[in-house]
């Protein structure tokens, strides 16, 4: 739905409880195979879950605050706690992937048999299924609503299905004789859960620095706004995302002698076309006289010229 806060916080938070509930789930059986089995991949398929189960958890908690409606103090809204939770999370996963390559070092330097591989490849099943259907649903949700903290909790959710094609690998090469598979693939699943911290992190990041909508985006805004038959152009376009509201802000270019109603129902038109083109949009729309924007644009280019023809203060004493 555009533009519908309402669906946005009922999508973003069903989202996070479920991840939160399969997470708990996930734990406790793999808790038991781990328990039975010895394998140090499965070790770090459940810690991996634990890291995922916190995260969820911070996240459910972090979405709540986020989707609170703007008020007095914060008139922009709470979004920028999605980026935050997402920050949290790639601590989580950071934190876990170097335990898990330093538990896999362990078993490489000290191996050991495993036990109890059915009960323990019943249990990988199990949760590959759980996770495939639990990132189906996410990834619906981000979908309908783009929102950071889902991609963050989505993105380690996929290396955590990885993880379980992994362990389920390992427990296979294990029972065929290859004792080191084990501790390798724990290692490399350790890596590539730091490499996601990595592209987690930086995303949040670039949200909290007000990083600008994506290009096509922009150019969507552009056009909308361009394509109204009384609008001679805008500029001074700035955008940037906070939670699931965009916001976008711009200066149109109008007939210098147009009324100040008509300008304004103008803008309120091209509020509307965007808000129907992008999803959860707070747009503001300056009116500038055509007149004006001539005349500044002829200032700054007279400004430019004869700042590159000014001779230096040096070449004027010679």
């Amino acid at each position: 739905m555009k533009n519908d806060p309402d669906n946005y916080r009922r999508l973003v938070r069903r989202a996070a409880l479920a991840a939160s509930i399969t997470a708990t789930f996930l734990i406790l059986a793999k808790l038991v195979a781990w328990i039975s089995s010895g394998s140090a991949s499965l070790l770090a398929s459940l810690t991996d879950s634990l890291m995922d189960a916190a995260a969820s958890l911070l996240n459910l908690l972090a979405l709540r605050y986020a989707t609170q409606p703007a008020d007095a103090e914060h008139r922009f809204g709470h979004g920028k706690m999605e980026s935050l939770a997402a920050m949290a999370q790639a601590m989580f996963i950071a934190g876990s992937s170097l335990l898990l390559i330093l538990h896999g070092i362990d078993r490489l330097l000290h191996p050991s048999p495993l036990s109890e591989v059915g009960l323990a490849v019943a249990v990988m099943l199990f949760s590959t299924l759980a996770t495939g259907l639990l990132l189906l649903y996410q990834g619906y949700v981000i979908r309908k609503t783009g929102s950071l903290a889902i991609k963050a909790d989505a993105l380690h959710y996929r290396s955590d299905l990885l993880m379980n094609c992994a362990v389920l690998l390992a427990l296979g090469l294990t029972a065929w004789g290859i004792h080191l598979a084990d501790a390798l693939l724990a290692i490399g699943i350790g890596i590539y859960m730091a490499w996601s911290a990595k592209e987690i992190a930086q995303d949040a990041i670039q949200h909290l620095l007000d990083r600008e909508l994506p290009a096509t985006e922009q150019a969507k805004i552009i056009a909308l706004a361009e394509a109204h038959p009384k609008v001679h152009g805008i500029h001074d376009l700035r955008t940037r995302q906070a939670g699931g509201t965009r916001f976008v802000q711009m200066h149109l270019e109008l007939d210098d002698h147009l009324p100040l109603v008509d300008a304004h129902k103008i803008a309120d038109e091209i509020e509307e076309d965007i808000r129907t083109v992008l999803e959860n949009c707070d747009v503001i729309i300056h009116q500038d006289p055509i007149s004006v924007v001539a005349n500044n644009q002829s200032t700054k280019t007279d400004a430019a010229e004869a700042s590159v023809s000014e001779p230096a203060e040096g070449d004027a004493r010679t």
